[in-house]
């Protein structure tokens, strides 16, 4: 099936082409009719697989069938990384520069945003935090918005954005189109369809919260203390050629950041302390390959957009079941294989477990003699998980 089949106007199958997008990716088979219908879409798909495109496409068409100053397209993302990939994409796709749109986020500058918005655009593309303090200011109109788009929901869900999506939808006119793209599909997800959209069509891509076929998971047991001695030998004998390597904190990713460079490795790290010239630097170093290694937190890695990560390692376990799904979802992209790789200290484990659970997918256990690492008994494990005896904790990032 041709993009053209899809029912896209040939101009858009045409850039298609150009930039090497010959054929649909699943998401985008299945999601553009429905868009282009008009009708509200829940979209399931893991990270790598063109939903952005899948929604971006059949926007641009919608926008082209009239001319206007206003905004009449919103799309909310968690991050300002994952905003500013959107942004990048849509350039692309309209290479004319025919729809004008602006991105608002924290940590740029408000007025430039101000002055775009007042010059007229189609489209905006916002985190809810910086959006919000335009709506308060009076620098935006939302009342012609004609689609929503809530991007990866479920991250902004637990970023603790929920009271301001409320807020932003509240200034949105009720009749409009919602489209919801989500990696997982938690019940906080569900109740925002059922409270915002209408009669929404459902496409998954991927079973709900389970991490693409490309990708092969392995954990390694590790002594708490020999967790970087671990680590410096599997980027070694793994061959890792760029590795996105996650903390759950942002002390964390500095300390393993510069422990990493010290013993050679061509490093950098992305986190929310960093400013976003210092982010967006150290995500073009990591593109094109100026550093092999990119150590992250879970918040500042939405919108990494890499085809070609080779490795994900889980540092340190993430704080819940969702988030490990997000994480391996950065490598196996676009097809290619990917390997993820988590090391699991003892206390470990049985948040583990509850990521097998939640994914329904057993991860190998790969002992690696001299790292102190030990085979837990899974049957009292499990059975503790079965009685609720155990929730996955969530610290500060």
């Amino acid at each position: 099936m041709t993009f053209t089949e899809l029912g896209l106007h040939a101009s858009l199958a045409n850039r298609c082409a150009s930039l090497e997008f010959t054929d649909p990716t699943p998401i985008q088979r299945q999601a553009i009719p429905i868009i282009l219908n008009g009708s509200d879409l829940i979209g399931c798909a893991a990270t790598g697989t063109g939903k952005t495109a899948a929604f971006l496409l059949p926007m641009l068409q919608r926008l082209s069938a009239k001319q206007s100053n206003n905004v009449r397209a919103l799309i909310l993302a968690p991050t300002r990384e994952l905003a500013a990939q959107i942004a990048e994409n849509l350039q692309m796709l309209d290479a004319k520069r025919k729809t004008r749109s602006v991105t608002i986020v924290g940590g740029a500058s408000m007025n430039k945003q101000r002055i775009a918005l007042r010059r007229g655009v189609s489209i905006v593309i916002a985190t809810p935090g910086r959006l919000l303090d335009h709506l308060e200011n009076g620098t935006v109109d939302l009342s012609r918005v004609e689609t929503l788009v809530l991007d990866e929901a479920d991250r902004m869900l637990d970023m603790g954005f929920l009271p301001a999506i409320r807020s932003v939808i509240k200034q949105l006119p009720k009749e409009r189109q919602t489209l919801l793209f989500s990696a997982t599909m938690a019940p906080p997800i569900e109740q925002i369809a059922r409270e915002y959209m209408r009669r929404p069509e459902i496409v998954e891509v991927n079973p709900r919260n389970k991490a693409a076929v490309t990708v092969r998971q392995t954990a390694y047991p590790v002594a708490t203390e020999s967790k970087t001695p671990l680590l410096l030998h599997l980027l070694e004998r793994e061959q890792c050629s760029r590795a996105l390597i996650f903390t759950r904190t942002r002390r964390g990713a500095e300390r393993l950041s510069r422990l990493l460079a010290a013993r050679g490795v061509k490093v950098d790290r992305i986190h929310a302390d960093r400013s976003q010239s210092q982010r967006e630097a150290a995500l073009r170093g990591f593109k094109d390959g100026r550093c092999r290694v990119l150590v992250a937190t879970d918040i500042a890695a939405r919108g990494i957009d890499v085809d070609s990560i080779t490795h994900v390692i889980n540092f340190d376990i993430p704080a819940t079941p969702e988030d490990y799904v997000h994480r391996i979802g950065r490598t196996g992209r676009a097809g290619n294989a990917g390997h993820a790789m988590t090391l699991l200290t003892p206390v470990d484990e049985l948040s583990m477990l509850q990521i097998e659970k939640l994914t329904g997918q057993k991860v190998e256990r790969v002992m690696t003699p001299g790292y102190g690492g030990i085979m837990l008994p899974s049957k009292p494990v499990r059975s503790m998980i079965r009685r609720g005896g155990f929730r996955s904790r969530r610290v500060g990032r």
